[in-house]
């Protein structure tokens, strides 16, 4: 029996009969915390499903966690900045009406999410070191064009290893 606490249930109660029949699992609600009990590996899967939606994703993104090709990531912001105010640091990853965080998703085809001091990252297995390495030079204070093209440039390359060209 795991345990795991939310800010908001809206989204888990919304979708409980939907998360208990794909995951296999009984899901208990208790005011703000959601008691899970099944065998061992469908409530480990449940487990890293619902913190994901704990985090603030949706239920059909957290959803994609259920595939072992997809992994879910926090990255702390503190750990990689000495700024004093977060606030810069968080304008600099969401941008201008939010173009910033859309475009790094766009190009790395992740799931990215702002939540306090954190960004969460839904992405395949593969892309998530570079991903990662994208989001701690914006932290750092990169330019975001420079971000956006090593994305584009470890894109390039994936495919051009997946097709065979050197």
């Amino acid at each position: 029996m795991e345990t795991i606490y939310f800010q908001n249930t809206t989204e888990l109660k919304k979708n409980l009969a939907k998360l208990e029949k794909s995951l296999n699992i009984k899901i208990e609600l208790k005011g703000r915390q959601a008691t899970l009990s099944g065998s061992g590996l469908e409530e480990y899967e449940a487990q890293i499903v619902l913190e994901a939606m704990a985090f603030g994703f949706s239920t059909t993104k957290a959803l994609l966690l259920k595939n072992p090709d997809f992994i879910f990531r926090k990255i702390h912001i503190r750990d990689h900045t000495r700024k004093k105010s977060l606030k810069e640091v968080k304008a600099r990853i969401i941008g201008t009406k939010g173009k910033t965080l859309r475009t790094l998703e766009n190009v790395s085809d992740a799931h990215l999410i702002l939540k306090d001091n954190e960004v969460g990252i839904i992405a395949q297995a593969e892309s998530i070191p570079e991903i990662t390495t994208a989001l701690t030079n914006l932290i750092r204070g990169t330019k975001q064009s420079n971000v956006y093209h090593y994305l584009e440039k470890v894109n390039k390359t994936k495919k051009e290893e997946g097709l065979g060209i050197k």
